[in-house]
């Protein structure tokens, strides 16, 4: 995170996983950017994405290309990050029975150190296409708002 951080790598507006980056910062800088918007004299269209199952969701080979591609991280960092995700095995337990392990090929652990932060490397790409897109994407964790300002159209 120090590497992100002091390099200028991480979204700024990805409110999750950050000192001073909170869920305030989140809904904040969303209610700004409508202001701003409204202030404007412009309309403000949200959308708001709430991505089911995203941690679950995290392509391994994809994560593991990203921090190189994005970041310029490889060596032992993608040794380590692949190491982290695999032999990841998952099963169901039920009273004295449990199910065959399967294999883990998605996802990372959202209750870890790691998983955040590797989640957070996954999408942050995503923000700048949505902003190439001209729109204001404010993302906290899993959850993403888009912004659109408009402006208003007169009758002729």
């Amino acid at each position: 995170m120090t590497y992100l951080r002091d390099n200028g790598l991480l979204p700024n507006r990805q409110s999750a996983y950050r000192r001073y980056h909170s869920t305030e910062t989140a809904v904040l800088r969303v209610l700004s950017d409508i202001l701003s918007a409204l202030n404007s004299g412009n309309l403000a269209i949200l959308t708001l994405l709430d991505l089911s199952a995203a941690f679950d969701s995290v392509d391994h080979d994809t994560l593991l290309k990203r921090p190189q591609t994005s970041f310029g991280l490889g060596g032992t960092v993608i040794s380590w990050f692949s190491s982290y995700l695999s032999g990841r095995t998952q099963c169901v337990h039920s009273k004295k029975t449990s199910s065959t392990p399967s294999t883990v090929h998605f996802g990372v652990p959202q209750v870890s150190v790691l998983g955040p932060i590797l989640f957070l490397l996954y999408t942050a790409d995503l923000l700048q296409l949505v902003n190439c897109h001209h729109l204001h994407p404010h993302v906290y964790a899993d959850d993403t708002q888009l912004l659109q300002p408009s402006r208003r159209r007169h009758p002729p």
